[in-house]
Order: structure tokens, then sequence, then C-alpha cells
């Protein structure tokens, strides 16, 4: 969805991310159905409610179905052994299906990951809702963005021990709040050059707001061009602040804003009042 400029249906079209958030946080094989995250290694391993061994190295993710095992693989029932082909940095591969799970590979920080998404698993019901502060247009901000001549390759934590990111750093935004000046890095998106993440942290975090980061798209302004518009009530919660299976990047110490920022999404509320990952 792309923003207008116009205050005047801005709200509109943030109750229409809203919703859309919710949408795909429901879907049955969305995210809160992952059920485990495996790191595959060159020596076979085996995992629960998943057939085969598993390993990976220069062609990929290999399986070695034993007998009486088997996988579909794009609609065909496979047995035996099954190269899946290496897999991107950041990909997203749905790659077989054993009864109604799905096994997705993915690959964060040159490492190669298997995660079953289980429609049945308890998370999904358990789920409730993700709150957000109400709609305020303050928190929609002039600033400035400065674009690097080009990219930095920049280390990132992971919400997962094990797995460093490495993303690109395309340039800062440069914002002043209460005559403060605060200069965050922002980083590039592999689908879409014409926006930039924002990983931030503030002094709602780990209160209101979920501990670890805050994602914030941002449309960035064209080459030889600089002002930027930072709506905080876009402020999206990612994948890790649902579930300890999700490999998320977090905000880098740069990103760690003094204030509260009291817009976007906040803590996800479980069934019974719990909350999620905090």
């Amino acid at each position: 969805m792309t923003q207008t400029l116009d205050p005047a249906l801005r709200a509109t079209e943030w109750e229409q991310w809203r919703s859309a958030n919710e949408r795909r946080r429901r879907d049955p094989y969305g995210y809160l159905a992952y059920r485990a995250v495996h790191f595959l290694e060159r020596e076979p391993q085996t995992f629960p409610g998943v057939p085969g061994a598993w390993t990976t190295g220069p062609e990929g993710p290999v399986v070695e179905l034993g007998e009486g095992e088997s996988l579909r693989v794009e609609g065909t029932e496979r047995r035996g052994r099954h190269t899946f082909g290496p897999v991107r940095e950041r990909e997203f591969r749905w790659a077989a299906e054993t009864g109604d799970v799905v096994l997705e590979l993915s690959r964060r920080g040159g490492r190669d990951l298997l995660r079953p998404l289980d429609p049945t698993y308890p998370l999904r019901a358990d789920y409730m809702e993700t709150p957000a502060y109400a709609y305020d247009p303050v928190w929609i901000r002039p600033a400035v963005f400065e674009r690097y001549p080009q990219g930095r390759p920049h280390q990132v934590r992971a919400a997962v021990e094990g797995i460093e990111h490495t993303h690109e750093a395309v340039g800062e935004v440069v914002l002043t709040v209460d005559g403060n000046e605060h200069r965050l890095v922002v980083f590039g998106r592999d689908d879409d050059p014409d926006l930039g993440i924002l990983l931030f942290r503030d002094a709602t975090s780990g209160i209101t707001t979920y501990a670890a980061s805050r994602s914030l798209a941002l449309p960035l302004p064209n080459a030889g061009e600089s002002d930027l518009v930072v709506d905080f009530n876009r402020a999206g919660n990612l994948q890790c602040a649902y579930t300890d299976h999700a490999p998320c990047p977090l905000a880098p110490a740069q990103n760690h804003l003094p204030f509260a920022v009291e817009a976007g999404e906040q803590i996800p509320v479980l069934r019974g009042g719990r909350e999620a990952v905090r």
C-alpha cells in the first residue's frame, strides 16, 4: 500500500495497514504457525514430526527419506534422496509438505534453516490481538534522508542465538525531536529499492512495545532529494515479537531513541491476557 501525503487520508490508510497486518497474522500458514526453527548442518539430523534426515552443503539442503517416509514436493510424492538447491539469503521457500504441515527453507546470516509451518500450532489459537497506540498526527515527523554514496554492509544481531545478519545500510535519517538531533541508520530492502527499513527501539520498548525492535518502512526520496516524512504511526512488530522461531534482525545501537515513541503497534496479547514475546 502506498502512503499518501494528504493528512486527511493518512488515518484511513493507517486503519487499512492495521487490518492487513492482522489478516496476515491470522493466516493458517502465517508466522504464528512456526512450530520450530532447525539449523541445518553438514552432518545428518532428524527433527520431531519431520520425515527424513537433513543436511546442507554446497548443493543446498538435502533430505534422505527412510523406509516408509515421503514428502510432497511441488505436488509430487518424493521418496529416497531429494536435493532442494541453494537457498538465497532472506528467502522464504515453501519447499515441501508432510500432511498439513509446510516445510519452509530459509537462509539467515549464512545458515540454512528449516521451519515447519503447522496450522494446528497452539500459538495460532492463543493469539488474540496486537494493540496499537491511537493514530496521532503528532507522530508524523519531517526529516532529512542522507543517502550514502554506496551501500555499506552492516552487521546486525538476530533475535535467535547463533545468527548474525548482514544488511546493506543505504543512508541515515536525520530527525529532530525537542530540539535534539537523532541520526538513524536505514537499511535497504531486497524487494524494493524505493523503500528503506528503519529498525528502532525507544523508551516504550519492553514496557508497552516489543523490547528488541520495531520496524518502519520508509518511502525513500528520489536521488538528489532529501526531504522525508517519518510516520511513526506505522511502526510495526517484526515476527520475533510473536514467536521464538523467527530470527529477525534487531535494531542497531545507533537506532535506540531516548524518548518514548507512543505510536504504532504494541506488545501482542495472547489468550488469557498473556503477552507474547516481550
